[in-house]
């Protein structure tokens, strides 16, 4: 099958404000295996390596099915990143024709083996590494889903998981991507999850991590559907690296799936944003117990308040 490159130059004073902004075009249209071509600041020692060299022009590109329908999503996109222009983003369209083949592997020479804490390390399937005692070490292809561990939001989203995820807990995953949140999981001790997503192909992929990480089949299930779409169950731990807007959509059906000693893992939060996502965390009668910040971008672990 061949497939749209759209590739999204952009030239801005607020690189993460842009980067949010853009995948969320993508995202509009279902193109989730974006890939970002921006500069990351160097994080603290021991969390998160930097994996990527500094580019010569800011860009996201996206993948989209070349299909008679095409040309009408293309100049959709293309109109919604024009208009980016009113906040200070000047963007460029480009557009090419690539194979499957050719969109799935050509990103692997940039995914290196990484750090993310002292313990948890995320190792490409195509990448040697010798284990050391005590590491966590997560295998991972993310095939065309979005999770490779080095974005700051997945980074942080795995360091607050390894802090407040208890051996014993159940854990559910919104937006699972890759299932790199749930191999943690898993490996911390978590002894049911649940991982959702709204992209088949994201299921898909997630499936075949937990299986390459030797996660028991018996206790963990994959789903495709939003989260107003699952039992109304209680959970130990519950994650959602996603974006601002739908955590705050989100908010009122998670806080029906935890009880006062559930932790939730909320990421990729663009610091602009994080008083919406906070007045929201009010209103659903949480508070946050631990924030993160890594570059522009912000992870809270949150909890119900005391008698709610």
């Amino acid at each position: 099958m061949k497939f749209n490159k759209i590739t999204l130059l952009f030239e801005t004073e607020d690189i993460p404000l842009a980067e949010e902004l853009i995948c969320q075009i993508f995202f509009s249209f279902n193109i989730k295996g974006v890939v970002c071509d921006i500069p990351l600041e160097e994080p603290d020692e021991g969390f998160g390596t930097q994996t990527l060299p500094v580019p010569e022009q800011y860009s996201i590109t996206g993948y989209l099915p070349l299909l008679d329908s095409s040309a009408i999503v293309l100049e959709q996109i293309g109109s919604r990143a024009a208009k980016l222009a009113d906040l200070g983003i000047r963007v460029e369209m480009g557009i090419g024709v690539v194979d499957e083949k050719d969109w799935a592997d050509a990103w692997k020479a940039y995914f290196n083996v990484t750090r993310i804490t002292d313990r948890i390390i995320v190792k490409p399937q195509w990448k040697d590494y010798v284990e050391k005692k005590g590491e966590i070490v997560i295998h991972l292809d993310p095939g065309m889903a979005f999770g490779t561990g080095t974005h700051p939001t997945t980074a942080m989203c795995l360091k607050l998981i390894e802090s407040f995820l208890c051996p014993g807990q159940t854990f559910l995953d919104v937006g699972t991507g890759s299932g790199i949140l749930m191999i943690a999981a898993a490996k911390l001790g978590a002894v049911s999850l649940l991982g959702i997503d709204t992209d088949e192909t994201a299921v898909a992929v997630a499936r075949e991590n937990l299986d390459l990480n030797k996660v028991d089949p018996s206790i963990y299930h994959l789903s495709c559907r939003t989260l107003d779409g699952t039992e109304r169950l209680p959970y130990g731990c519950i994650a959602a690296n996603i974006i601002a807007q739908v955590i705050v959509d989100i908010l009122p059906d998670m806080a029906l799936r935890m009880t006062e000693d559930t932790t939730a893992v909320l990421s990729g939060i663009i610091r602009e944003r994080l008083s919406g996502v906070l007045a929201a965390l009010e209103e659903n009668r949480m508070a946050v117990v631990h924030e993160e910040g890594l570059d522009e971008w912000v992870a809270l672990a949150v909890q119900k308040k005391a008698g709610h």
